[in-house]
């Protein structure tokens, strides 16, 4: 995975939520989230502002000690251009960082992890918001799948959408219990 992929969940994100942004997203919660659709859209753009500076920075040991703050004025308009920025400059420390690369993310992780974190953050999210929302929206499946290749190896066969919804506790899937816990595997093993 890479920049491109980070680019085009983003696109995705602002094409289903943009034409909710009239409405109240503190108000709302977030599917089956206990953070409201607001809070949940701002973290995803803190959690992509700080897996930039993991790319950037490079460190080994520990997440740098920052967080991304979001004004309480600010409308859900305003933090889907958060979320833009944010998102624009993780791509941006993907596109500048070579493969060979490390960061810490609970080990050692490659530019790959991050671009997959990125974008299942965006899709996990968004999907979270939409259904508090109501509004119906599939993640797309090929940015699914290659979310599911590179941080759930182990991942059973199926819709991608569908079986990454289930991975992070968020769907059923034919056969299987529902997860309450999951973790997935952004560190480089060998």
């Amino acid at each position: 995975m890479d920049s491109s992929d980070v680019r085009e969940a983003t696109t995705e994100l602002l094409r289903v939520l943009g034409p909710h942004t009239d409405r109240d997203w503190a108000a709302v919660p977030a599917g089956s989230l206990e953070w409201s659709c607001r809070t949940t859209a701002t973290h995803i753009a803190h959690d992509l502002l700080a897996y930039a500076g993991q790319v950037a920075a490079r460190p080994d040991t520990a997440y740098l000690p920052f967080d991304l703050t979001v004004r309480p004025s600010a409308t859900p308009a305003d933090i889907l251009r958060v979320v833009t920025a944010a998102a624009g400059l993780l791509a941006t420390a993907l596109d500048a960082s070579p493969a060979d690369a490390r960061a810490w993310h609970w080990g050692p992780c490659d530019p790959t992890g991050f671009a997959a974190m990125g974008t299942a953050e965006i899709l996990l999210h968004t999907h979270d918001i939409t259904q508090g929302l109501a509004v119906e929206w599939p993640p797309p499946g090929p940015l699914c799948e290659r979310v599911l290749a590179r941080l759930f190896p182990d991942a059973p066969d199926g819709d991608p959408a569908a079986v990454l919804l289930w991975c992070t506790g968020r769907g059923d899937l034919d056969g299987r219990e529902r997860r309450t816990s999951w973790v997935w595997q952004a560190a480089l093993t060998a």
